[in-house]
């Protein structure tokens, strides 16, 4: 198949809001695939590269040559072009990457290299996320979504399950089977507007502290023990506390699910870009371990010395963890029955600098892949009224549109301190309002942004804030949403960035 089928397909996904539509769209080429095209084609319509780290990033996509005429590239040779890329090193390897990638842009027509610009920059935002994408494997196989997803957790590639499911059905799909020391897909946690309301969705639960770390996967068997982040790239030679940990256990075999976590001399968890910082140190790693030390924490067991353990109620799991661990590598957990307990359970997490709870349910089993409703995570959510300093022309569906907003919040000493962007919690009637409104605010504009007067202010929610050396102010906000516009404020009325700093202790002053 032509990648320009492909690159057809993501944009007829893109302009359509309708999940069954996007479904459809997406199964009838995966059903149209060879067996050898369909693992490539999968990852591309996800929005991903199979190869991780090609090699190439945005600086890479400047000054290319223009679109081909005429399409001709095939699904495989976009493929085998990216794992060239990704495996040229040594001396010289620079020159010859940048003029592999000129000849791939050279053969791809405009829509094309469209697509090949999002999958190399990550932001292919067509509306095919993994959920659809298993919907539509499903569809295209003619089998149920969960023996996709079930077969998805276990082999934590959609691309190979897809391949299986088209050529071997049900019965090649059930061949996947949990094995100690390749990754499995993590099970992730919706979100509870508070305790109370996650309680009275699950009713008795077990209720943890939601640790602000990096997701850790850890498969020991006999001496060998391997680590995982959730999106199941090795870095077991980055955290040998945890290898130590493990390798310490009393067992042989085992699937241990957990948070790794930098923590200050006082016992206090360290601000997130730290612990990420220390994971994603690959060099002189011992050094790294003397400055920032690592803890672990676990909170789940798939597999315990020769027995799986997945489809065990997440009572079984918890007690099965607390038998073959020590009290200091577990995560805080309590079975609670009432919201008050819940609740203070909670303060108290917060009060010790973790983010929130976890509220488990203890009959469901571990399901990976999306966000079960068996897991609800509950975290205080923050709200400021800050200022819209420029605004990004939007892609797709909001094409013509202004869609990424660029927030700022008041200097006391003069002037707006830019804390980030977003582009999340619009609905159609807000982009269409804000685009005539920020148009009226224009003050210049470049390519791709219009630079407004600081006058309109937004309620902007968020879930914390983090030290970033991108923006002046030295702090950015995390998972940023527009909650609406506060026409009734002016811009004298927002909020300082002293005040977002006092929301973090390691940010103030």
């Amino acid at each position: 198949m032509l990648f320009a089928e492909l690159a057809a397909t993501s944009e007829a996904v893109r302009e359509t809001s309708s999940r069954r539509a996007k479904v459809d769209l997406l199964a009838g080429v995966i059903r149209s695939l060879e067996p050898g095209e369909v693992a490539a084609a999968v990852a591309f319509l996800s929005g991903r590269l199979r190869q991780r780290q090609p090699g190439v990033g945005w600086a890479s996509l400047r000054d290319l040559p223009a679109p081909a005429v005429t399409a001709s590239l095939a699904i495989t040779e976009v493929d085998s072009a990216f794992a060239r890329l990704a495996a040229l090193a040594g001396s010289g390897s620079q020159t010859e990457r940048r003029t592999a990638l000129a000849d791939l842009f050279a053969r791809a027509t405009a829509p094309e290299q469209a697509h090949l610009r999002g999958l190399i920059a990550g932001e292919l935002r067509q509306g095919a996320q993994e959920g659809v994408m298993v919907d539509a494997v499903a569809r295209a196989a003619d089998l149920e979504p969960a023996t996709v997803r079930r077969a998805q957790m276990l082999r934590g590639d959609l691309g190979e399950v897809a391949r299986v499911a088209l050529t071997a059905g049900a019965g090649g799909l059930a061949g996947f089977r949990l094995q100690v020391g390749r990754p499995l897909l993590p099970m992730l946690a919706q979100s509870a507007s508070d305790v109370a309301a996650g309680m009275e969705r699950l009713g008795t639960a077990a209720v943890e502290w939601k640790l602000d770390g990096v997701r850790v996967q850890i498969h020991r068997a006999d001496d060998q023990v391997t680590v995982y982040t959730r999106t199941l790239d090795d870095i077991t030679h980055r955290v040998p506390e945890l290898v130590e940990a493990a390798a310490a256990l009393p067992t042989t075999t085992a699937v241990l699910d957990g948070e790794a976590i930098a923590i200050g001399e006082e016992g206090r968890p360290l601000p997130f870009q730290v612990t990420s910082s220390r994971i994603g140190g690959r060099k002189d790693v011992a050094a790294l371990r003397e400055r920032i030390p690592l803890a672990v924490y676990l909170f789940d067991v798939l597999h315990l010395d020769g027995r799986d353990l997945l489809d065990e109620p997440g009572e079984r799991r918890f007690q099965a963890l607390r038998d073959a661990v020590p009290e200091r590598l577990l995560v805080p957990h309590e079975v609670i029955g009432d919201a008050a307990a819940a609740q203070a359970f909670l303060d108290d997490a917060i009060a010790q600098g973790h983010e929130g709870v976890v509220l488990k349910a203890l009959d469901q089993p571990y399901r990976a892949g999306r966000r079960e409703a068996g897991w609800l995570k509950v975290k205080p959510v923050y709200t400021l009224d800050l200022v819209i300093l420029a605004v990004e022309w939007g892609h797709g569906r909001r094409s013509g549109l202004l869609s990424n907003l660029h927030l700022g919040a008041r200097d006391p000493a003069g002037g707006f301190v830019m804390l980030g962007k977003t582009f999340k919690g619009l609905t159609d009637e807000m982009l269409a309002w804000q685009t005539e409104r920020l148009l009226e605010l224009e003050d210049r504009r470049d390519r791709h942004t219009v630079h407004v007067h600081p006058e309109l202010v937004v309620e902007v929610a968020f879930d914390g804030v983090q030290r970033s050396s991108r923006y002046p102010g030295g702090v950015a906000l995390r998972f940023a949403r527009v909650k609406g516009y506060r026409t009734d404020k002016r811009a004298a009325d927002a909020d300082t960035i002293e005040s977002v700093r006092a929301l973090s202790p390691a940010l103030r002053g």
